[in-house]
């Protein structure tokens, strides 16, 4: 009964692998912290069967591997083992010859956002809530084989006032991976705020020093979410250097010739990294 039970939520997940999004059913998020608000749960543990027992057989072959192109300033797009693609900060001209199933937006900026998308795009994500200003965008959906969802956080105005929500922190959770793109971030994040992102693998991050984040808070950032690769975007010519300079030993650090490359759970660098991908 337990097998057929599993057989059939693989079923379920199967006919889930559409392009549209799925908003009916609730998502758990697999990156949040989630631990500490559940003292009493009990994770279920896998242990192989001893030599000579029976095997069944998995129903699918698991895929596991998400390549990630760096398209330009803050648009990376993000291509998932099951064939959708994601495109983050779009403004409709930085863009390769697909076109994305899902685009994420922030608005500080035009380049950052395009207020007429491709039609053809099925899920057009605004990171800030454009019916009811001021209050955070919310995003959970399924596309296929990801989970999009958001954290608002503030912008800064061209006036140099906050501006509540104006921006969100976009993470992907696909193939087991949890890849965050901070957007066009201002502010040094609360412990509320890593609380609802969790965990991240992958982080986007700008690097400008100025325009976004101090490279200091910005820098205090990067460590405090420990992911083991670390993006830098929106970056021009002797800023990478500076950025690069404000980190240690700790890190590996690495200049690609290549604006992608494909990752999986399986490859992520044992020692955090970050990776400068070819591009501007």
């Amino acid at each position: 009964m337990m097998l057929r039970l599993v057989l059939s939520g693989l079923s379920l997940l199967m006919a889930a692998g559409g392009v549209g999004a799925q908003e009916a059913r609730p998502q758990v998020s697999q990156c949040q912290l989630i631990a500490e608000r559940l003292p009493s749960v009990q994770y279920a543990n896998f242990t192989p069967p001893p030599s000579g027992s029976p095997v069944f057989a998995t129903p699918v072959q698991l895929q596991e591997d998400v390549v990630i192109t760096f398209v330009g300033h803050s648009t990376f797009q993000i291509d998932t083992p099951g064939g959708i693609s994601i495109a983050t900060d779009f403004n409709g001209w930085l863009r390769t010859s697909r076109t994305p199933d899902v685009v994420t937006m922030n608005k500080a900026h035009s380049s950052h956002y395009t207020m007429n998308p491709d039609p053809a795009i099925t899920n057009v994500l605004q990171g800030w809530n454009e019916a009811q200003p001021g209050e955070p965008a919310k995003h959970a959906l399924v596309v296929g084989d990801a989970y999009v969802r958001n954290v608002a956080t503030d912008i800064r105005s061209w006036g140099g006032a906050f501006e509540p929500n104006g921006n969100s922190i976009f993470i992907f959770e696909v193939a087991g991976l949890c890849i965050g793109h901070l957007g066009h971030l201002h502010h040094e994040l609360t412990d509320a705020h890593y609380g609802e992102i969790g965990r991240l693998d992958i982080v986007m991050v700008p690097v400008d020093g100025g325009l976004t984040m101090g490279a200091e808070s910005m820098s205090r950032t990067i460590e405090r979410l420990r992911s083991s690769l670390v993006l830098p975007m929106h970056r021009r010519g002797a800023i990478i250097d500076s950025f690069l300079g404000m980190f240690d030993d700790r890190y590996d650090k690495q200049v690609s010739q290549n604006s992608g490359f494909t990752v999986s759970m399986r490859t992520l660098p044992k020692k955090p990294m970050i990776l400068v991908l070819a591009g501007n």
